[in-house]
């Protein structure tokens, strides 16, 4: 079933040098259960469509369906609305609370989306494999973990779209596979549609589909084995 639809979206910027096409006439679908990932060189406009898909930022033109319905655009308290209701997002530089435990930093989260539920917390630290790590902070814990901590938050609220902006951008390689490799586990589980930016080709194996950009036009979509991953 398809979750959002994306036709001749356009994003343009006026500048003293004169207007940026950011994105230039970009138009996809997204099924439920993808993991998408979003390859171009910096510039390319790829970060661009992630926060028009997140609604953080409007199109200047063209559509943006999500679920049937028009994603709202120029209105700050809808767009806050919509992504409350919608979208998880996974930081390249986690933005734990530090004075905060890993299991308190889940259950915020929960608690500001309404649906406060220790179990389910915990069951989601279990996923990405910190169960041992639930009452440390995150200052106590490495990178990767903390990552996965910020995995198992940004799902908390259960999200129909999970986003990310070079989540492993801070990462060395192997930590970057575990990080993916929980990634990949919690979507499948949850049944979360992800959509990720990034620069590095070696994460094209986590995903089920890979889309390629570049001066803001989609320059290539394709399709891979679901089993890629495993």
């Amino acid at each position: 079933m398809t979750l959002l639809k994306m036709t001749g979206v356009k994003r343009h910027y006026e500048t003293p040098a004169g207007v940026v096409r950011a994105l230039d006439g970009v138009s996809f679908e997204i099924s439920e259960g993808e993991r998408v990932i979003l390859l171009g060189p910096s510039g390319s406009g790829k970060t661009t469509l992630l926060n028009c898909l997140s609604a953080l930022d409007s199109p200047t033109d063209g559509s943006y369906n999500f679920k049937d319905g028009e994603v709202p655009r120029n209105h700050s308290e809808k767009m806050t609305s919509f992504r409350r209701e919608n979208i998880g997002y996974v930081f390249q530089f986690f933005n734990l609370l530090q004075d905060l435990t890993v299991l308190e930093n889940i259950l915020l989260i929960q608690e500001i989306a309404g649906n406060k539920d220790q179990e389910r917390a915990l069951e989601l630290l279990k996923l990405v494999g910190l169960e041992a790590e639930v009452n440390r902070f995150p200052g106590e814990i490495s990178g990767g973990q903390q990552q996965r901590v910020a995995i198992a938050r940004s799902i908390a609220k259960k999200p129909n779209l999970l986003l990310g902006d070079e989540l492993t951008g801070n990462l060395d390689t192997e930590t970057s596979q575990k990080v993916m490799t929980a990634l990949v586990r919690a979507c499948q589980e949850e049944n979360i549609t992800s959509v990720f930016v990034t620069h590095d080709e070696g994460l094209i194996q986590y995903a089920t589909r890979v889309i390629r950009i570049d001066s803001g036009k989609i320059i290539s979509d394709t399709v891979l084995d679901s089993t890629s991953e495993e």
